[in-house]
């Protein structure tokens, strides 16, 4: 339901900018990037317009705070960089699901037609994941490896989020588990 549906909404600019921060994940969740009007995200959050432009700026700077509220910070870079393919495979096998990492990726295959939302899915990425990850792995290939390692990464958690599971028994669970760690951390150090 709609929040105008509640009555006018008390003045707080935290309350406002996160209200219009949801109903802007709902929209570009559900809808194209194209498709989804600053009028429509305001009458979701029962605010003016006006005031999407006060605290984003633009259609495009809410749409990148609405991707990135999705991203949850990574654990990636935490951690030794030794065990670095042991982590990520136990959390891309084991790990639960998360509606948020979800819902932004909905937001992000909903808007690749449009070449504005393409251009701040693709310098949001860059900036908050893929250029302090090649930063971290360091050396003259670091962004091949890079690559390598996000296509391995994105690749399974998509078929995991997508197809709803893994759908394996335990013991396939562990095997999947050591094969990808090995793959991964063959990646980081360069193998």
């Amino acid at each position: 339901m709609p929040l105008s549906a509640c009555g006018p909404r008390p003045r707080n600019a935290n309350a406002t900018r996160a209200a219009i921060l949801e109903a802007a994940e709902t929209r570009f969740a559900r809808e194209s990037y194209d498709e989804v009007g600053m009028r429509d995200i305001a009458a979701d959050a029962g605010v003016d317009p006006a005031l999407i432009v006060r605290y984003f700026g633009s259609k495009e700077g809410l749409f990148r705070a609405a991707l990135e509220s999705c991203q949850e910070g990574s654990t990636l870079l935490e951690g030794d960089r030794a065990t670095f393919g042991t982590r990520i495979a136990h959390e891309l096998v084991y790990g639960s699901a998360r509606p948020r990492k979800m819902q932004g990726l909905q937001m992000i295959l909903l808007s690749a037609a449009s070449a504005k939302a393409l251009e701040v899915v693709r310098a949001s990425s860059k900036e908050r994941f893929l250029d302090p990850f090649v930063d971290w792995i360091g050396g003259d290939d670091a962004m091949v490896r890079g690559r390598l390692a996000a296509a391995v990464m994105m690749g399974m958690k998509v078929s995991r989020e997508v197809t709803g599971g893994l759908d394996l028994c335990e013991a396939h669970c562990k095997l999947l588990e050591q094969r990808l760690a090995r793959i991964l951390q063959d990646i980081i150090d360069g193998a």
